[in-house]
């Protein structure tokens, strides 16, 4: 059974941890995905359209992102980019950090939701009388986002539980908020199992999105 004073702790902490989850997961998680897609749709375009060079240069960011762990990219900007004399603070190193991570998932995701846009969808654009630019604007990456909907959103509630590692760079988001009130009242066990259940609604809230989402698009001509 759960003692009176250990539900008084959660009902005291509760608030302490949402905040910063409302003041910095989310917005910390809205930032990071934001670049992200920026990053993915500019790799993604680069690989499908087979520039020379950038395309070499797509592969090696997403072979080295993708090889390493996010904690450790993480750590080269924030404690190792100072000793070459380059100082970002914590919260947008974070973002970057996140950024740049989830971006390299992100166009592995776009490529192939572009690649599943029918070849003849380019032909029949030119035919209309459009140039490249306007095909792949009008034609073929409406139909691609369709097909990327679901992973990119998996891909975005992988990042809300992923922005608890920003607290290993001094980012004061949900959990290291519950690692100070832990460290305050040596209760790990109930706080830790309630920030999961924080990043749970959080998560599911994104899940109830993205079924949302999935519905509106299949009403529109539906997902490939």
């Amino acid at each position: 059974m759960i003692s009176s004073d250990t539900w008084t702790l959660l009902a005291e902490s509760f608030w302490k941890i949402l905040l910063p989850g409302l003041k910095m997961t989310i917005p910390l998680t809205v930032l990071s995905f934001g670049l992200a897609l920026v990053i993915s749709i500019l790799v993604a375009l680069i690989q499908f359209a087979n520039v020379p060079v950038l395309k070499q240069i797509s592969r090696f960011y997403i072979w080295i992102i993708r090889g390493t762990p996010l904690l450790v990219q993480l750590y080269v900007v924030f404690f190792g980019l100072p000793s070459v004399g380059v100082m970002i603070e914590a919260f947008p190193a974070a973002v970057l950090v996140l950024g740049i991570n989830e971006g390299a998932y992100c166009a592995e995701t776009m490529r192939s939701a572009l690649e599943a846009v029918p070849s003849g969808q380019m032909e029949a654009g030119y035919c209309s009388g459009l140039n490249y630019v306007q095909i792949m604007r009008h034609v073929v990456l409406p139909q691609a986002f369709r097909t990327a909907v679901p992973p990119l959103f998996n891909s975005l509630i992988s990042m809300v539980k992923n922005t608890s590692l920003a607290a290993n760079i001094t980012v004061v988001e949900m959990f290291m908020a519950t690692q100070r009130i832990v460290g305050r009242t040596y209760r790990a066990m109930p706080l830790y199992l309630e920030v999961a259940f924080i990043y749970l609604i959080f998560s599911t809230v994104l899940t109830w999105l993205q079924r949302y989402f999935e519905k509106r698009l299949n009403a529109y001509g539906g997902l490939r």
